[in-house]
């Protein structure tokens, strides 16, 4: 008997999401996102090691060594972080739900209701929309229940925000 055909087996619509990491990865144009900032802050750590290493005259061992380090750092953290990051972040929104996964070594997942979205928001920073990126928050009545999906299409993000928007407008009551 094949098992695919056994209507006793849940489907990956029947599983709950808690049980499996959320369907949708970030836009892969996030891991460009994600090495700018650190770059840039790793280029004027340098300089700024290189110029106290140039004006000091003791100790200027000190501040090449720490450009050096800097530099390493910086490096490694660029080519191995974004990658790292964007394997494990992920999203979802299903019928019933808004569903995130982040974090690199410790998981961080958050599922928020329909009924429960009090705010939807799209935002985009300049990179992000030189990179055509936005972040969508999902927010709740709650803190600890607002969901950041950053990374995603900005026209992704865009019809997300527009349809939980029109989908929460079905729930009258007061869900908090």
């Amino acid at each position: 008997m094949d098992p695919s055909s056994d209507s006793r087996l849940p489907t990956r619509a029947d599983v709950h999401p808690t049980l499996r990491e959320p369907a949708n990865r970030v836009d892969p144009r996030a891991k460009t996102l994600w090495r700018i900032g650190p770059l840039v802050l790793g280029v004027f750590g340098v300089v700024a090691a290189v110029v106290v290493a140039v004006v000091v005259g003791e100790g200027r061992w000190i501040a090449a060594l720490a450009a050096a380090v800097i530099a390493v750092l910086t490096a490694a953290y660029t080519a191995v972080v974004p990658q790292w990051r964007y394997r494990f972040h992920r999203w979802e929104v299903s019928d019933d739900a808004v569903y995130s996964q982040s974090g690199w070594f410790v998981r961080h997942r958050v599922i928020i209701p329909i009924a429960r979205i009090q705010v939807v928001d799209t935002e985009a920073g300049p990179i992000e929309q030189f990179l055509g990126l936005a972040t969508l928050t999902v927010t709740t009545a709650s803190s600890a229940g607002t969901i950041h999906i950053a990374g995603l299409e900005a026209g992704v993000a865009r019809a997300i925000a527009a349809d939980l928007t029109i989908r929460t407008q079905a729930f009258t009551d007061d869900a908090t």
